[in-house]
């Protein structure tokens, strides 16, 4: 059996925000093996996630944020900060209520019996949809993105003669690549295409995770810098495309 790819959080909860499914069922797909999840919706008022799923059932357009320090993000103010600390965010509106939910993860127990708390906090926005426009684009323009850095990055290592990994990541690379999501934890009803582009996105991610374990066989600081460059920038079009077929934003 392949092995299973995994998607970020917010991803799988936005995908889950727009489908046509119950509140439960929603629930045990994002939550997988952590333990039961929590909204924070204000100081005083923490609900478990089946039941801000229920409430935002009515949610009219989705969005998905995976910033890193020094890029454009769409997540405005006061919640930009804390998604460029995760690296993760989910944007929700119901009407003309726009609200970012971010997870706070904390993780107890040891490697080989992990476990995650996470509590997702929820802060009222202004509207993030004008940005989310203009840095989202089609699922074709992801795909040729992926497609594209792919070749760039892997053109960059090989030019560089970087490319040589150590014996286990090389393993480990070489199984990534035949890894897929895993089914119960998609909607039902996703379109082959936005699959596609998740699937593919989340392998590039796992690959790159894999490779910066270690600088290959940079024999120098410029090789390696090079190929960390190269590296960084697989990872920034898979956030990309990731980010764009999990978000779902009225045209027109």
């Amino acid at each position: 059996m392949a092995p299973a790819l995994q998607l970020p959080r917010s991803v799988l909860l936005a995908l889950w925000l727009t489908a046509p499914a119950d509140a439960r069922r929603a629930t045990l797909a994002v939550q997988g093996e952590d333990e039961p999840h929590a909204v924070h919706r204000g100081d005083d008022d923490v609900v478990p996630l089946v039941q801000w799923l229920t409430d935002s059932a009515a949610a009219t357009e989705v969005g998905v944020a995976l910033p890193v320090p020094g890029e454009p993000v769409a997540v405005p103010p006061p919640a930009s900060g804390p998604a460029i600390e995760v690296g993760e965010s989910v944007l929700v509106a119901r009407g003309d209520a726009t609200s970012v939910a971010v997870p706070r993860v904390e993780r107890f127990g040891s490697d080989l019996e992990p476990g995650h708390l996470v509590r997702w906090q929820v802060t009222t926005v202004p509207d993030w949809r004008p940005a989310a426009h203009a840095q989202v684009g089609s699922l074709e323009d992801a795909e040729r993105a992926l497609r594209d850095g792919l070749r760039t990055a892997t053109e960059a290592l090989v030019d560089l003669d970087v490319a040589r990994w150590s014996t286990d990541a090389a393993e480990e690379i070489a199984v990534v690549r035949d890894g897929a999501l895993t089914p119960s934890r998609i909607p039902p009803g996703v379109e082959p295409q936005r699959l596609r582009v998740l699937t593919s996105a989340a392998r590039l991610r796992a690959i790159v995770r894999l490779a910066t374990r270690d600088d290959g066989g940079a024999v120098n600081t410029w090789q390696a810098d090079q190929r960390s460059t190269a590296l960084r920038e697989v990872d920034r079009v898979a956030r990309r495309a990731m980010a764009a077929a999990a978000t779902r934003l009225a045209r027109g």
